[in-house]
């Protein structure tokens, strides 16, 4: 019979569990909008591009269209001469991260091609934003 093997003691991590702050404050954003302005929540989505995934899963996803620099938000509701409005959202600072390249890169070619593509930092910045966005008269299509 073998003598049981006793194993080194680990304390536990005293770092902090990550706050997804950008998550909250967009989570936070889009009940505002579904309070304030149910109209355009009814058009607005989140692009799920950004988080860490499983290797395979990040491979399928890419075969699926997955492109780096998409902004999160899109509202699917044409105002002021635009065709839409894309939102890159990011925390408010001091949580706030750098827009990539990719990102400054895909924002150009959104406002090329007729829409409003903005970064906003942070869940007021946001909002602000939305709310002079849909101030703007709708965009009138020519038959």
């Amino acid at each position: 019979m073998k003598a049981p093997t006793m194993k080194a003691f680990k304390p536990k991590s005293l770092r902090a569990p990550r706050v997804d702050r950008e998550g909250l404050e967009q989570a936070a954003l889009l009940s505002e909008i579904q309070l304030k302005h149910p109209e355009a929540f009814a058009l607005i989505y989140h692009v799920p591009n950004g988080g860490h995934r499983h290797i395979k899963v990040a491979m399928d996803l890419k075969k699926q269209g997955v492109v780096p620099g998409i902004p999160d938000l899109v509202l699917t509701m044409a105002r002021g001469g635009y065709f839409g409005l894309y939102i890159e959202f990011k925390a408010s600072p001091p949580n706030d991260a750098p827009v990539s390249p990719e990102q400054h890169k895909r924002l150009a070619a959104l406002n090329a091609q007729g829409y409003l593509a903005i970064v906003c930092r942070g869940h007021f910045d946001a909002m602000e934003q939305l709310r002079a966005y849909l101030r703007l008269s709708p965009t009138v299509v020519a038959a």
